[in-house]
Protein backbone atom coordinates (compact mmCIF):
# COMPACT_ATOMS: atom_id res chain seq x y z
CA UNK A 1 0.00 0.00 0.00
CA UNK A 2 1.26 3.54 -1.49
CA UNK A 3 0.34 7.36 -1.57
CA UNK A 4 -1.32 5.43 -5.14
CA UNK A 5 -4.09 3.53 -3.27
CA UNK A 6 -5.25 6.60 -1.43
CA UNK A 7 -5.18 8.89 -4.72
CA UNK A 8 -7.08 6.00 -6.82
CA UNK A 9 -9.68 6.07 -3.56
CA UNK A 10 -10.58 9.34 -3.91
CA UNK A 11 -10.47 9.71 -7.93
CA UNK A 12 -13.09 6.54 -8.19
CA UNK A 13 -14.73 8.66 -5.12
CA UNK A 14 -14.30 5.15 -3.17
CA UNK A 15 -14.76 6.68 0.33
CA UNK A 16 -17.00 4.92 2.14
CA UNK A 17 -14.18 5.78 5.35
CA UNK A 18 -15.43 9.35 5.23
CA UNK A 19 -18.14 9.74 7.69
CA UNK A 20 -21.34 11.29 6.71
CA UNK A 21 -21.66 13.16 10.24
CA UNK A 22 -19.59 14.33 12.72
CA UNK A 23 -18.19 11.42 15.16
CA UNK A 24 -19.88 10.78 17.77
CA UNK A 25 -16.67 10.01 19.65
CA UNK A 26 -15.74 13.39 18.94
CA UNK A 27 -18.78 14.94 20.36
CA UNK A 28 -19.22 12.94 22.88
CA UNK A 29 -15.43 13.16 24.22
CA UNK A 30 -13.57 16.56 23.65
CA UNK A 31 -14.95 17.98 26.06
CA UNK A 32 -12.47 15.56 27.79
CA UNK A 33 -9.30 17.39 26.86
CA UNK A 34 -10.18 20.98 28.01
CA UNK A 35 -8.91 22.67 25.13
CA UNK A 36 -10.60 26.48 25.34
CA UNK A 37 -11.95 28.18 21.81
CA UNK A 38 -9.47 29.34 20.07
CA UNK A 39 -7.02 26.44 20.76
CA UNK A 40 -5.28 24.64 17.49
CA UNK A 41 -5.87 21.15 16.69
CA UNK A 42 -3.95 19.09 14.24
CA UNK A 43 -6.03 16.72 12.34
CA UNK A 44 -3.41 13.99 10.76
CA UNK A 45 -4.72 12.42 7.24
CA UNK A 46 -7.65 14.59 7.50
CA UNK A 47 -9.21 13.92 4.40
CA UNK A 48 -12.27 16.17 4.05
CA UNK A 49 -14.10 15.18 7.31
CA UNK A 50 -16.88 17.01 8.79
CA UNK A 51 -15.49 16.74 12.23
CA UNK A 52 -13.35 19.74 11.04
CA UNK A 53 -16.85 21.69 10.39
CA UNK A 54 -17.54 20.47 13.84
CA UNK A 55 -14.59 22.11 15.38
CA UNK A 56 -14.54 25.33 13.54
CA UNK A 57 -17.92 25.74 14.09
CA UNK A 58 -17.33 25.91 17.99
CA UNK A 59 -14.59 28.74 17.49
CA UNK A 60 -11.67 26.14 17.44
CA UNK A 61 -8.42 26.56 14.73
CA UNK A 62 -7.95 23.45 12.93
CA UNK A 63 -4.52 22.24 11.06
CA UNK A 64 -4.53 19.09 9.15
CA UNK A 65 -2.48 17.08 6.49
CA UNK A 66 -3.59 15.25 3.57
CA UNK A 67 -2.36 13.14 0.74
CA UNK A 68 -5.26 14.06 -1.96
CA UNK A 69 -5.52 16.98 -3.71
CA UNK A 70 -9.33 16.05 -4.24
CA UNK A 71 -9.86 15.84 -0.79
CA UNK A 72 -8.83 18.79 0.91
CA UNK A 73 -10.15 20.80 -2.47
CA UNK A 74 -13.68 19.48 -1.91
CA UNK A 75 -13.40 20.53 2.21
CA UNK A 76 -13.00 24.00 1.50
CA UNK A 77 -15.77 24.09 -1.23
CA UNK A 78 -18.08 21.90 1.17
CA UNK A 79 -17.03 24.69 4.20
CA UNK A 80 -17.88 27.48 1.17
CA UNK A 81 -14.17 28.67 1.76
CA UNK A 82 -11.60 30.07 -0.96
CA UNK A 83 -8.39 29.06 0.34
CA UNK A 84 -4.87 30.98 -0.38
CA UNK A 85 -2.39 27.87 -1.51
CA UNK A 86 0.99 28.40 -1.33
CA UNK A 87 3.79 26.03 -1.58
CA UNK A 88 6.01 25.19 1.06
CA UNK A 89 9.19 22.35 0.34
CA UNK A 90 7.50 19.41 -1.15
CA UNK A 91 3.64 19.96 0.37
CA UNK A 92 1.37 22.72 -0.51
CA UNK A 93 -1.07 25.00 2.35
CA UNK A 94 -4.51 25.59 2.09
CA UNK A 95 -5.42 28.39 4.36
CA UNK A 96 -8.55 30.30 4.98
CA UNK A 97 -10.18 31.54 8.31
CA UNK A 98 -9.31 29.66 10.97
CA UNK A 99 -8.46 26.71 8.68
CA UNK A 100 -4.92 25.07 7.57
CA UNK A 101 -4.48 22.22 5.28
CA UNK A 102 -1.41 20.62 4.01
CA UNK A 103 -1.13 18.65 0.91
CA UNK A 104 1.09 16.26 0.31
CA UNK A 105 3.45 13.70 2.17
CA UNK A 106 2.26 13.58 6.09
CA UNK A 107 6.04 12.57 6.64
CA UNK A 108 7.50 15.85 4.68
CA UNK A 109 5.55 18.17 7.27
CA UNK A 110 8.04 19.45 9.81
CA UNK A 111 7.20 20.93 13.41
CA UNK A 112 8.39 24.60 11.65
CA UNK A 113 5.96 24.11 9.08
CA UNK A 114 3.25 23.32 11.32
CA UNK A 115 3.73 25.55 13.75
CA UNK A 116 2.40 25.55 17.61
CA UNK A 117 -0.60 22.67 17.83
CA UNK A 118 -2.41 22.62 21.44
CA UNK A 119 -4.10 19.01 20.59
CA UNK A 120 -3.90 16.41 17.96
CA UNK A 121 -7.18 14.48 17.19
CA UNK A 122 -6.53 11.06 15.49
CA UNK A 123 -9.37 9.38 14.21
CA UNK A 124 -8.89 7.37 11.26
CA UNK A 125 -4.91 7.99 10.43
CA UNK A 126 -3.25 5.67 12.50
CA UNK A 127 -5.39 2.81 11.96
CA UNK A 128 -5.47 3.11 7.85
CA UNK A 129 -1.96 2.62 8.09
CA UNK A 130 0.02 -1.01 7.85
CA UNK A 131 2.07 -2.11 10.69
CA UNK A 132 5.18 -1.36 9.28
CA UNK A 133 4.66 2.20 9.19
CA UNK A 134 2.80 3.08 12.71
CA UNK A 135 5.63 3.45 14.91
CA UNK A 136 7.51 5.52 12.05
CA UNK A 137 3.87 7.43 12.17
CA UNK A 138 3.11 8.03 16.28
CA UNK A 139 7.12 9.33 16.70
CA UNK A 140 6.80 11.52 13.49
CA UNK A 141 3.69 12.78 14.84
CA UNK A 142 4.94 13.21 18.41
CA UNK A 143 7.64 15.13 17.18
CA UNK A 144 6.00 17.73 14.82
CA UNK A 145 3.85 18.65 17.35
CA UNK A 146 5.67 18.46 20.48
CA UNK A 147 3.95 15.99 22.21
CA UNK A 148 0.36 17.81 22.50
CA UNK A 149 -2.55 15.70 23.90
CA UNK A 150 -4.40 13.61 21.42
CA UNK A 151 -7.79 12.47 21.16
CA UNK A 152 -7.27 9.08 19.38
CA UNK A 153 -9.70 6.36 17.87
CA UNK A 154 -8.73 3.09 17.21
CA UNK A 155 -10.45 0.00 15.87
CA UNK A 156 -9.77 -3.64 17.18
CA UNK A 157 -10.31 -6.61 15.82
CA UNK A 158 -9.15 -9.88 14.64
CA UNK A 159 -6.66 -8.96 11.53
CA UNK A 160 -6.23 -12.58 9.99
CA UNK A 161 -10.00 -11.63 9.34
CA UNK A 162 -9.48 -8.84 6.41
CA UNK A 163 -6.27 -7.24 5.16
CA UNK A 164 -7.42 -3.70 6.30
CA UNK A 165 -7.27 -0.51 6.14
CA UNK A 166 -8.55 -0.07 8.50
CA UNK A 167 -6.08 -1.88 10.27
CA UNK A 168 -6.52 -3.33 14.20
CA UNK A 169 -4.43 -1.38 16.46
CA UNK A 170 -5.15 -3.25 19.63
CA UNK A 171 -4.30 -1.84 23.44
CA UNK A 172 -0.71 -3.20 23.63
CA UNK A 173 -0.14 -1.29 20.32
CA UNK A 174 -1.01 1.95 21.42
CA UNK A 175 0.78 1.75 24.44
CA UNK A 176 3.77 0.70 23.04
CA UNK A 177 3.53 3.61 20.44
CA UNK A 178 2.74 6.40 23.17
CA UNK A 179 3.35 5.04 26.65
CA UNK A 180 6.67 6.42 27.22
CA UNK A 181 5.24 9.88 26.31
CA UNK A 182 1.59 9.94 27.66
CA UNK A 183 -0.05 9.11 30.29
CA UNK A 184 -2.86 6.74 28.86
CA UNK A 185 -6.75 6.61 29.42
CA UNK A 186 -9.36 4.73 27.89
CA UNK A 187 -12.62 6.87 27.32
CA UNK A 188 -14.76 4.14 26.01
CA UNK A 189 -15.15 0.91 24.28
CA UNK A 190 -18.40 0.26 22.03
CA UNK A 191 -18.86 -2.85 19.60
CA UNK A 192 -18.99 -1.84 16.24
CA UNK A 193 -22.70 -2.67 15.17
CA UNK A 194 -22.67 -5.43 13.15
CA UNK A 195 -18.87 -6.23 12.78
CA UNK A 196 -16.00 -4.34 10.28
CA UNK A 197 -17.80 -4.37 7.28
CA UNK A 198 -19.81 -7.79 8.11
CA UNK A 199 -16.51 -9.74 8.06
CA UNK A 200 -15.78 -10.17 11.64
CA UNK A 201 -16.44 -8.46 15.44
CA UNK A 202 -14.65 -5.14 16.10
CA UNK A 203 -14.79 -3.03 19.00
CA UNK A 204 -14.23 1.33 18.46
CA UNK A 205 -11.53 2.22 21.43
CA UNK A 206 -11.32 5.95 22.62
CA UNK A 207 -7.94 6.84 24.05
CA UNK A 208 -7.23 10.09 25.77
CA UNK A 209 -3.48 10.74 25.73
CA UNK A 210 -1.82 12.99 28.08
CA UNK A 211 1.74 14.57 27.90
CA UNK A 212 3.73 12.80 30.96
CA UNK A 213 5.99 15.77 31.56
CA UNK A 214 3.69 18.84 30.64
CA UNK A 215 6.28 21.84 31.42
CA UNK A 216 8.63 20.39 29.02
CA UNK A 217 6.23 21.50 26.37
Amino acid sequence: MNGAFWHAKWQRNEIGFHERQPNAFLIRHFPAMHLAAGSRIFLPLCGKSLDIHWLLARGYKVCGIELSDIAVRQLFAELDLVPRITATGRLRRFEAEGLCVFVGDFFDLSRQKLGHVDGVYDRAALIALPAPVRQRYATHLISITDAAPQLLICLDYDQACRAGPPFSVNEAEVRRHYEDRFELTCLERQDVPGGLKGACPAMEIVWKLEPRNETAR
